[in-house]
């Protein structure tokens, strides 16, 4: 990001795909860099990731995972409940059934 224009545009494209998430559902920080690279040209998971931990309180920052179904293991014990609570599928240890609730992001036409 060069300009803080651009990392505010970042971070609002982030958040919106965020929001989009259909309860029970995930998807990853990798799918939302790929949807909001497409759109700013720039950016990748760990970009994503530090936008979530910033700026993702007030969206449900549970439904976006690492691509392997995870959480980092702060998050654990909060996202297990909401995912319960939503029925998000989940495999025996716990992490998510990424083949069953993953959900592809996509930002409407602006």
């Amino acid at each position: 990001m060069t300009t803080a224009e651009e990392r505010e545009l970042y971070v609002e494209l982030v958040l919106q795909c965020a929001e989009l998430v259909p309860r029970g559902r995930v998807t990853t920080y990798g799918a939302i860099a790929d949807v909001v690279g497409e759109r700013l040209g720039r950016g990748g998971p760990r970009l994503v990731g530090t936008v979530m931990a910033t700026h993702g309180a007030a969206v449900a920052w549970w439904r976006v995972v690492r691509a392997d179904g995870s959480l980092p293991p702060s998050h654990d014990a909060e996202a297990r409940q909401a995912y319960l609570e939503e029925g998000t599928p989940l495999r025996p240890g716990g992490s998510v059934d990424m083949a069953r609730a993953f959900w592809q992001p996509r930002l409407g036409a602006q």
